[in-house]
């Protein structure tokens, strides 16, 4: 599991560390560099991907993320051509990554590194998932991949292979007893995945059909004794949850999830569930790490602590605030505390307190 990373002169930030526990929560307004976060990782990983570690450099552009330039990448006021990334691992253990500037060739070259046992981290091998803010939609067929599927067990960045992993290792039974839905009728996949989708979307049944030989997979959707209807006519939500899903009910202890948005296109509901659900995957073992803009999301989340579903020890809130300094713009991170009740601490402004702020203006009387 990851415990922290510091960041050094990469994109919004100067010098930062950034703490992480089994689940890690990531919030604050618009571009004030929650995502940053998450891409400097997800560097790291593209370019062992690519080759260009342990030996080269930063691929700054492929399947996980895409920078753009090395000029992108520096932080806007660095004092000196270096970025860096220093990750720690659990137990002590981690690793350095420092790359200098080339200004002339406008890329990033390796400059030091330490810790090469770290390309065995979850970080960088199969038990890994990440699923980007913009994610497949609604379609009347999926792609397969069986490189990406049954060599390495990935749904693909935007969920494009979840149909094709469901199709594959729908009979297979969940790993994590916990995650077991009641409403199952059994420990496999699909029965599993059916049953957490019943919180979303109550009494949802899936079926899967396959076309090898054109490397397609179509989903179809029914609710108790309806006609099953495509993908393309139950809503956005559906589709937007299932790579979700089946990701943390497929991962084993020691997995990596990052996730984007995971609230997209859902109701309420089944925004605290979905909450409720990645803080039960964070109990068992799997490190959780999510970017959201949803109160509720995080109002599951306080739940699952308040049920005593998750430790509170286990949770790590993260709310990021752009600042100004002598006409530089940098942000500040603030980390509000959660306690065994679900409170949080404090409630720095901005931080999930729209309603509030609504709730007050309404309460006043209107204006003649």
């Amino acid at each position: 599991m990851i415990t922290w990373l510091d960041l050094k002169n990469f994109k919004a930030f100067e010098n930062q560390r950034i703490t992480f526990k089994s689940l890690t929560l990531l919030s604050g307004l618009n571009s004030t560099g929650k995502s940053s976060v998450l891409q400097s990782m997800l560097l790291l990983r593209q370019s062992y991907q690519q080759g260009l570690l342990p030996n080269i450099g930063l691929g700054l552009n492929g399947d996980l993320v895409c920078i753009g330039t090395a000029q992108d990448a520096l932080y806007e006021g660095a004092k000196d051509d270096l970025i860096g990334f220093n990750i720690m691992w659990k137990y002590d253990r981690g690793g350095i990554w420092e790359f200098k500037y080339n200004r002339e060739a406008d890329v990033l070259d390796l400059f030091t590194q330490s810790g090469p046992e770290f390309f065995k981290s979850s970080l960088f091998n199969d038990n890994f998932h990440y699923l980007q803010a913009e994610r497949v939609g609604p379609r009347p067929s999926f792609e397969m991949s069986d490189f990406q599927v049954r060599q390495h067990k990935q749904i693909g960045t935007r969920g494009e292979y979840t149909a094709h992993f469901l199709s594959f290792y729908r009979d297979k039974d969940i790993s994590q007893n916990s995650l077991s839905h009641p409403k199952a009728i059994s420990l496999s996949l699909l029965n599993q995945v059916e049953a957490w989708m019943g919180e979303i979307s109550p009494g949802t049944r899936i079926e899967i059909k396959s076309n090898p030989d054109m490397d397609l997979v179509s989903l179809q959707y029914s609710y108790g004794l309806s006609n099953p209807y495509r993908a393309t006519n139950v809503g956005f939500g559906i589709t937007y949850t299932l790579p979700i899903i089946v990701a943390v009910l497929s991962s084993e202890p020691g997995t990596l999830i990052m996730i984007e948005n995971p609230e997209a296109h859902l109701h309420p509901k089944g925004q605290a569930k979905m909450g409720e659900l990645l803080a039960l995957a964070a109990s068992c073992g799997i490190q959780v790490i999510i970017e959201t803009h949803s109160d509720h999301v995080l109002n599951g989340i306080r739940i699952a602590v308040h049920g005593g579903k998750i430790d509170p020890n286990d949770v790590q809130l993260h709310y990021f605030q752009r600042r100004e300094k002598k006409g530089q713009a940098y942000t500040k991170v603030i980390s509000p505390h959660i306690d065994r009740n679900g409170r949080i601490d404090r409630w720095p402004d901005g931080f999930f307190d729209e309603w509030e702020k609504s709730l007050d203006i309404l309460l006043e009387p209107a204006g003649e």
